[in-house]
């Protein structure tokens, strides 16, 4: 598991550190991966609109390919969801 933003590399692990996470950040500042998985998207916060990253979840198989999708991710009860997708 891997997550990815387009913040800079030392926020990226300070947010790790501070949130104890167990898995590595990966910093996209060019937004070029971000955008090549289609999460970099305009995003409508208190009626601006601004760019960002629309969270979603990718299981991605041992051949590379993209086996499961979860756009537009709530944090509540998600790890419930890909755990039992990982299960099939």
């Amino acid at each position: 598991m891997v997550g990815m933003s387009g913040d800079c590399v030392e926020d990226l692990r300070r947010f790790r550190e501070k949130y104890k996470l167990n898995f590595p950040l990966l910093s996209d500042p060019s937004h070029e991966t971000l955008q090549a998985y289609g999460v970099w998207q305009e995003k409508n916060m208190y009626g601006r609109k601004t760019m960002g990253v629309v969270r979603t979840t990718y299981i991605i198989g041992r051949d590379g390919r993209i086996q499961r999708v979860f756009p537009k991710v709530k944090v509540d009860g998600h790890i419930h969801e890909v755990l039992s997708a990982l299960k099939v």
